[in-house]
């Protein structure tokens, strides 16, 4: 069999730790196995991890890079809130598209090449920001898939207008809706309608909930209640849900099989997630991010993403899932080889099987989307937040990082 080139030497994520080579022919993996070096290109991997590219599934690429803008002294989500708000007035679509690709880039070299972003849209910045992403989508098509969420951050039957500019943007070519009902009074007439939208359109739903610490009412078992009524399992994804964090055993675990049984993704965002909540408490303050990993051990598909980058929900971040990550393990205290294997999973095959992807993998017949990690495990992988060092978009490279070299004298 003949390649436009192989990746030799490689060890594959979830392969055991067996020395194999890729072939790709065609922008897709031909054949994975030994000894298949030949008369074509060789990239020699010389026994580094090779992992599918990376999935980011919560992102929010058009408030990127906006610190210079906002001042919040406090640090509260509602805060953050208004001054985004405030600052959204002046959002044109040229200004989306720079600060958004900048921040895409920052993705790309850390080995992103599949990603959701939530979109804002309501009265006040109406498809600014969707156009400039729109336009971000076919730009960087060559180098990764992004799927666009239109959501209304600031509440959607509180806000009135909004739900007909939210109408718009999916009519206009937005990937899927999104909510926050915690925005809104009625948080299950918010959850309501969004399915109500989402049947209307058939796409997928990707909520932004439960995100505090006073767990005393759930948004959650609504969200899993109308996902049975509608048969959407499978097609729902929670993002945030601090307030896991705050459940008492007994009650996370029946909330965890309730998300299992009803087929409803948990996405954890734990930069955005440790740098607001828990902001009242001036001692003894509670993490606040929902312990992922106790969650899939009941089945749940899970994912570990970025959220915010520079602007007043996170002021930092460099769009690298590996440090996302680790920065998980560090703060869920998860440690084993095993669960850090398994965080590594929440940046690749768990997000997509939260996207739905069909196509993803290393295996012979899919997608040649491929990443080099400077390791030669999973475990490794997040605990020593292993560099990419090269990317590969359907048998293209897209992406290199030289790795670090000590220069003896």
């Amino acid at each position: 069999m003949t390649f436009d080139m192989v990746l030799a030497r490689a060890r594959i994520a979830g392969g055991g730790g067996d020395i194999v080579d890729i072939g790709i022919r065609d922008g897709r993996i031909a054949e994975v196995g030994p000894g298949l070096g030949g008369d074509f290109p060789v990239d020699d991997l010389c026994g580094r991890l090779v992992v599918p590219g990376l999935v980011e599934t919560h992102i929010h690429l058009d408030k990127s890079g906006l610190t210079d803008r906002c001042d919040c002294p406090g640090g509260t989500l509602a805060e953050a809130v208004a001054a985004v708000a405030a600052a959204k007035r002046g959002f044109t679509e040229d200004d989306v598209h720079l600060r958004a690709s900048q921040t895409l880039e920052k993705a790309i070299v850390h080995g992103v090449m599949r990603m959701r972003t939530h979109v804002e849209v309501d009265p006040r910045v109406g498809l600014t920001s969707l156009r400039a992403l729109l336009r971000l989508k076919r730009d960087y098509a060559w180098a990764i898939d992004l799927s666009l969420c239109a959501f209304p951050q600031e509440g959607l039957l509180d806000d009135p207008g909004c739900e007909a500019v939210l109408i718009a943007a999916l009519e206009a070519g937005a990937d899927l809706v999104g909510g926050a009902p915690y925005m809104d009074q009625d948080s299950h007439g918010h959850i309501a309608r969004i399915f109500a939208i989402a049947r209307r359109f058939d796409v997928d739903i990707d909520f932004h909930l439960d995100f505090s610490l006073d767990a005393r009412h759930l948004d959650v078992e609504e969200v899993c209640r109308l996902t049975d009524v509608h048969g959407w399992g499978g097609r729902v994804a929670v993002g945030h849900v601090t307030k896991l964090s705050a459940l008492p055993p007994e009650r996370f675990e029946a909330v965890a099989r309730r998300l299992a049984a009803s087929g409803v993704a948990a996405t954890v965002l734990p930069a955005t997630d440790l740098f607001l909540t828990g902001r009242n408490h001036d001692h003894d303050v509670p993490r606040g991010v929902a312990p992922a990993h106790r969650l899939l051990a009941h089945g749940v598909t899970c994912s570990i993403s970025t959220n915010n980058v520079l602007n007043p929900f996170t002021p930092f971040g460099d769009g690298s899932l590996v440090r996302m990550a680790n920065l998980y393990a560090n703060v869920a205290q998860v440690g084993s080889p095993a669960g850090l294997a398994s965080c590594l999973d929440m940046i690749t095959f768990g997000p997509a099987r939260l996207m739905r992807l069909k196509d993803y993998g290393v295996a012979p017949g899919l997608p040649a989307d491929l990443v080099v990690l400077d390791c030669q495990g999973e475990a490794q992988a997040i605990a020593e937040l292993a560099p990419a060092l090269r990317g590969y978009k359907r048998g293209r490279q897209t992406f290199e990082r030289p790795a670090g070299r000590l220069l003896r004298p």
